[in-house]
C-alpha cells in the first residue's frame, strides 16, 4: 500500500492505464509486486525509484515490450501509445522527416510529419540527417515522431537524462507545451526529483517493486524551484528515496553538477 505522504491519489476521470496485481519477475527474483495503478486520460505521472526498483520493467510492461518476462496480473493499456527513450533512436540512414513519419500510413503522412517538426521547433530541418543535429534536436525529433501518432499514452524513459542542464530546461518547457496541446496520458521515468515535481500531476515512488508513495503535486503552473511548496514536495520525495536533509543538494548545486 502506498505511504501516506501528502494526498494519496488515484486516477481522475476515465483511466487510460489500469493494472491490478501486476507482477513481473526473473527466475526467483520478483521485480514488480502486485501493482495496482491507474493513470487518467491526460494525466502526467512521474515515476521515481532507486536503481533496480523496477521502473524500466514497469515501463516495458505498459509498452507491452516485455513478452519474454514471466508475470501475471491484469494490465489494460490503449493501443495508441508511443515510447520515448533516453537516446533518440533515430535511424541514421534516414532523414529527419522520414524518421518522424516512420510507419505512418495515409497520403497526409508527410504533411503531418512536417507539422510535428514545426511543433518541436524544427521546421525547415526535414531533410537533415540525424548526425547533423545536436542531442537536444535529436530528442525533439523523437518527441515529434511519438506525438505525430496522437497517442493516448506516452511512455518516456529518462528522455532528458543525457542532455546538459540548459537544454534539459528547454525540453521540459517543450514537453509541457506539447502535452497540454495533445493531452496524452504520460508516464515519465526519471531519477531527477526536481524534474518530477516540475512536470508531473502525480509522482509515484517504486521501492523493491511496490508503490511506496503516490503523491499528487498540487502546484499551479508554471512551477518555480524558489516556491517553498516546491521545496517541500522535493524534500518529501527525496526522503522517500532515502536521502536525508543533510544529503540533499540545493537546486543550484545540482545545476553545477550537471553543467
Amino acid at each position: 500500500m502506498a505511504t501516506d505522504i501528502g494526498r494519496l491519489s488515484g486516477a481522475v476521470g476515465s483511466s487510460v492505464v489500469r493494472t491490478r496485481a501486476l507482477r513481473r519477475g526473473f527466475g526467483e527474483r520478483v521485480v514488480l509486486r502486485d501493482l495496482d495503478i491507474d493513470i487518467a486520460r491526460g494525466e502526467f505521472v512521474a515515476l521515481l525509484g532507486r536503481s533496480g526498483s523496477g521502473k524500466s520493467t514497469l515501463l516495458r510492461a505498459l509498452a507491452e515490450l516485455d513478452y519474454d518476462v514471466p508475470g501475471s496480473g491484469e494490465l489494460t493499456v490503449p493501443a495508441e501509445r508511443a515510447v520515448v527513450f533516453q537516446d533518440s533512436r533515430l535511424l541514421p540512414w534516414s532523414r529527419v522527416l522520414e524518421n518522424v513519419t516512420l510507419g505512418l500510413t495515409g497520403s497526409d503522412a508527410a504533411e503531418r510529419g512536417r507539422a510535428a517538426l514545426s511543433e518541436v521547433g524544427l521546421a525547415g530541418r526535414e531533410k537533415a540527417w540525424p548526425k547533423q543535429l545536436s542531442g537536444g534536436e535529436q530528442q525533439r525529433v523523437a518527441l515529434a515522431r511519438s506525438l505525430v501518432r496522437e497517442p493516448e499514452l506516452l511512455l518516456a524513459d529518462e528522455p532528458f537524462g543525457a542532455l546538459d542542464a540548459l537544454t534539459r530546461i528547454k525540453m521540459h518547457t517543450l514537453l509541457q507545451d506539447l502535452c497540454a496541446r495533445h493531452k496524452p496520458a504520460v508516464l515519465l521515468v526519471t531519477h531527477d526529483v526536481d524534474e518530477a515535481v516540475l512536470l508531473a500531476d502525480r509522482v509515484l515512488v517504486l521501492d523493491e517493486g511496490s508503490i511506496a508513495v503516490d503523491l499528487r503535486i498540487d502546484l499551479e503552473r508554471p512551477r518555480h524551484h524558489s516556491d517553498p511548496a516546491f521545496s517541500n514536495y522535493r524534500s518529501l520525495l527525496l526522503a522517500s528515496l532515502g536521502v536525508g536533509p543533510a544529503d540533499q543538494p540545493t537546486h543550484r548545486e545540482e545545476e553545477k553538477q550537471a553543467s
